[in-house]
């Protein structure tokens, strides 16, 4: 043999005699004489105490998964047993705990500068994660300089195993705290079982890979924004971080108040904030405590029930898009229909959609404006009640909510029903919030044969809230606005009208206790009776026509109305009934702020009818209640008509705009408001 030859031969004999050696003293070594120096080194790097106290430990192996020849490199498994993470400084105790933590370490990433672990496994992980109230939080790594940006190295980690396990929650801010305790099922639950059609692939977004089955139950109990909470679930085993072929199965059924929220899908690719892909039904006592669980800003409505398909995009270049799909609800005894986008964009979030109903009752919007009785608030969680004897609604609107979040939805309702006798259809409005500010432009309601169309913004970002609406009402039909009554099944009647109102007020009540504004309005050619009254609900009206009129039906040749609005006091201008018998003047006040009516009803006689008619009439006391009653002195002056229109001339002019007769018709109205204007010249 050559020298060289031998040289090389010793030269690899060397090589692979260091190579033994150096496994050996791997295998060999006892790691837990490094403990001390990885406990030191830990918690000088993430500043809070961190110990292992029990074995350390490196076994070798290979990954069988990997594939080829990778197959073939030794891979360590390092494990530690008795794993505490303490708190920083200003919490107590500590912050983790694990029984056991295994982690395999791929070393050929090392030759590129990753640091890959393929898998991490958790046996019987405890948590205990608090934030307080100056928003210092104990799951919050203050790193400080360790970690120096430009090393070129970077962290990867493939799947997550965990054991049974208990974790606490506690939050000074959300005022929450508490706990979730994970333990096996026994045996795993198929996805398909729970899932249903999802599983099988059906759904406009079906996953491709089937996620694997439910291993783990989990419970919660304790306070979430300090309201009790309670639910449980179902989970996987193994948490993939950033396989799209591997997602994890979750199944919820949770209770916060009075919001049941139940849900099951799956997440994918947690590492690279993938998303979520969920079947989600969520029902309560009112939309308007959602804000408690989602942080979303939604009325107060009924007691409600929707589901629907919710996908949740988190790295998104705009903020986590999260789309509520196809869902379908019941809002009282409304139903609801739709699909709406959330997103946690800035400066505000926003949710943007449209909403369909076939079957919109009124008594169902009473929430919006605090109409609803004091039961049904208390039902919703509402903390105010409307005073005894007081009509109009003093709930706040949640203004400060408003400046939380955008919104820009459309609604639309086929029907719309109002008691048995008042039927509108093809509600359509468009609302969009924006910087505390709410406008609903058009709200458009179709009402017996004709239109209301009104324009609402609440300047919710002042204090008081400013409110302003215009509402326009155009050929609706008498006929059609009250059906059930036969009084006027052979009436042609039209109203039209007019009206503008501003006022400042976080309420319904204080909104119209400071309003200004005007309301104009005309009917021509209708018909008034007591069994109309009756059938309208209108006890006062009922008793004041009876006495104008007894048990008779009156036709109405025209009813004219412009009435001023000033600090909340509406006087009529001009209020006028001409029948064919009678003219008939309304004046007085109107108070909204202390919802008083001072109203006097003043009947002059078209001939020979004035023997039929009573005395003057009056209409005093309260919304609530109301006192009507016939004048002590009677105060029948032949030309007390006069006198009255004689003043409102002026006035007149705003009636005009609503004179639109039928084609090839007169209307009745245009000669009594010129009679008005003359009497005034």
């Amino acid at each position: 043999m050559s020298r060289g030859r031998k040289i090389s031969l010793w030269i690899v004999a060397v090589v692979l005699a260091l190579i033994a050696i150096v496994l050996i003293l791997i295998a060999t070594f006892d790691w837990n004489r490094l403990k001390p120096t990885i406990n030191a080194r830990v918690s000088e790097t993430i500043q809070r105490p961190f110990e292992i106290r029990g074995d350390l430990g490196v076994d070798w192996g290979q990954d069988r998964e990997a594939g080829g020849w990778r197959a073939w490199v030794p891979m360590p498994y390092i494990h530690a047993e008795d794993v505490h993470l303490g708190n920083p400084e200003g919490f107590d105790g500590e912050m983790a705990s694990l029984e056991r933590v295994e982690a395999s370490l791929a070393p050929l990433s090392l030759l590129h500068r990753e640091i890959r672990v393929p898998k991490v496994a958790l046996t019987r992980p405890s948590a205990d994660l608090v934030r307080h109230a100056d928003g210092a939080a104990n799951w919050v790594f203050d790193l400080g300089e360790q970690q120096g940006e430009g090393s070129g190295w970077s962290f990867r980690l493939d799947e997550v195993a965990f054991d049974q396990g208990t974790a606490r929650f506690r939050d000074a801010i959300l005022d929450s705290d508490f706990n979730i305790a994970i333990d096996p099922l026994g045996q795993p639950v198929p996805y398909e079982e729970i899932a249903g059609a999802r599983a099988n692939g059906e759904g406009e977004e079906a996953p491709q890979a089937q996620p694997g089955a439910f291993i783990f139950g989990w419970k919660a109990e304790g306070r979430y924004k300090g309201e009790p909470l309670e639910g449980e679930g179902r989970i996987g085993g193994m948490l993939s971080m950033d396989d799209p072929d591997r997602p994890f199965p979750l199944q919820a059924d949770v209770r916060s108040g009075t919001t049941r929220v139940q849900l099951n899908g799956i997440l994918f690719q947690p590492m690279t904030f993938g998303g979520l892909d969920l079947d989600l039904r969520f029902e309560g006592q009112s939309l308007g405590n959602l804000d408690t669980l989602t942080g979303l800003v939604l009325p107060n409505t009924p007691p409600y029930a929707t589901d629907g398909h919710l996908y949740v995009r988190f790295n998104q270049p705009d903020g986590a898009v999260f789309e509520y799909r196809d869902f379908n609800g019941q809002i009282g005894d409304s139903d609801i229909h739709g699909s709406v986008t959330y997103t946690l964009s800035t400066p505000r979030p926003k949710l943007v959609g449209e909403l369909t109903s076939n079957q919109l009752r009124f008594a169902d919007l009473a929430p919006l404006i605090g109409a609803d009785s004091n039961q049904d608030k208390e039902a919703r969680g509402g903390t105010t009640r409307q005073p005894e004897g007081k009509v109009l609604p003093v709930e706040n609107f949640d203004t400060a909510a408003w400046a939380t979040m955008d919104a820009d939805v459309r609604f639309s309702a086929s029907r719309i029903e109002h008691g048995e006798n008042l039927p509108l259809t093809d509600l359509s409005t468009h609302l969009r919030l924006e910087g505390g500010e709410l406008l609903m432009d058009p709200l458009r309601f179709s009402v017996a044969g004709g239109q209301l169309n009104t324009t609402l913004r609440l300047e919710g970002q002042r204090e008081p809230m400013r409110g302003r609406i215009d509402a326009h009402a155009r050929g609706m039909q008498l006929q059609q606005l009250m059906p059930n009554a036969g009084a006027l099944q052979d009436s042609l009647g039209r109203l039209d009208g007019d009206a503008t109102l501003s006022g400042s007020g976080n309420s319904v009540a204080s909104l119209l206790a400071t309003s200004n504004g005007e309301l104009s309005m005309l009917l021509s050619d209708g018909q008034i009776s007591r069994n109309l009254m009756e059938l309208a609900g209108l006890n006062v009206g009922n008793w004041v026509v009876g006495q104008l009129f007894g048990d008779e039906q009156e036709h109405i040749n025209c009813a004219a109305a412009n009435i001023g609005i000033t600090q909340g006091v509406a006087e009529p201008r001009v209020l006028v009934f001409d029948t064919d018998n009678a003219v008939i003047n309304v004046t007085g006040q109107v108070n909204f702020a202390t919802e008083g009516l001072n109203l006097d009803i003043h009947p002059e006689s078209k001939g020979f009818r004035i023997f039929t008619l009573r005395s003057p009439l009056y209409v005093h006391g309260t919304f609530a209640n109301p006192s009507p009653g016939v004048a002590v002195t009677p105060l029948i002056l032949r030309g007390a008509a006069a006198v009255v229109l004689g003043t409102v001339a002026a006035p007149v002019a705003a009636l005009g705009a609503l004179i639109s007769p039928s084609a090839g018709e007169e209307d009745q109205c245009a000669p009594v408001i010129e009679s008005i204007r003359a009497q005034g010249q």
